[in-house]
């Protein structure tokens, strides 16, 4: 049987690309990374790819007249390497409508917080600002909101007295690592089913 191949969209260091990666390579995730597609020609996910023999894509965005122009080009770019399953690994921008249509429910992201508390770009900073005794991060599909999406799985860090954005950072990048290629596996093999905000987890 084909492996499910999964399309990675990164804007910077791509850290959860390689935990991904790694994963695969372990068989610990039972799929491929069919391309990776950066917004910035800088972005240490591209080397990543290399490294592994996955085709990388730069796909700059000031050569297009909108946004919307820029997404259509990284949907067709996704197709041509037949994707079935986008995944964000750091990356900055807004999902917009042309993704969105073309992989409805296909899309996931994960968030540095307890979603749906403090989304955002800067989660772990908020949430030591905030005071709380537990924070962790969340894998969610991709609706037109920021971090809105249905919930698939969480994990919880706790807050330490001493921690900063940077050290509460650290610890939940660590869980991040964990659960963001669960929640691709608990995809592959055909789990997950969207209810309005909820997704199903079946056995």
């Amino acid at each position: 049987m084909p492996k499910l191949r999964v399309g990675v969209l990164a804007s910077g260091r791509g850290s959860n690309l390689q935990a991904i990666i790694d994963n695969i390579e372990s068989r610990k995730l039972d799929a491929e990374v069919g391309v990776v597609i950066c917004d910035k020609h800088t972005a240490f996910a591209l080397e990543r790819a290399k490294n592994h023999n996955i085709l990388g894509v730069f796909v700059n965005p000031k050569e297009f007249s909108g946004k919307e122009e820029y997404e259509k080009a990284v949907v067709e770019c996704l197709k041509e390497n037949r994707v079935e399953l986008v995944v964000l690994a750091g990356y900055m921008r807004i999902v917009r409508e042309p993704l969105l249509e073309a992989f409805p429910n296909r899309i996931m992201n994960i968030h540095p917080a307890l979603l749906p508390s403090f989304p955002g770009a800067h989660g772990q900073r908020d949430a030591v600002d905030y005071g709380v005794r537990f924070s962790g991060c969340t894998v969610h599909f991709v609706d037109g909101g920021m971090d809105t999406g249905p919930i698939i799985v969480q994990a919880v860090v706790p807050v330490m007295q001493g921690d900063d954005e940077d050290t509460l950072a650290a610890r939940i990048l660590k869980e991040e690592h964990k659960i963001y290629s669960q929640a691709i596996q608990l995809y592959v093999e055909g789990r997950l089913t969207v209810e309005g905000r909820r997704v199903r987890i079946s056995s």
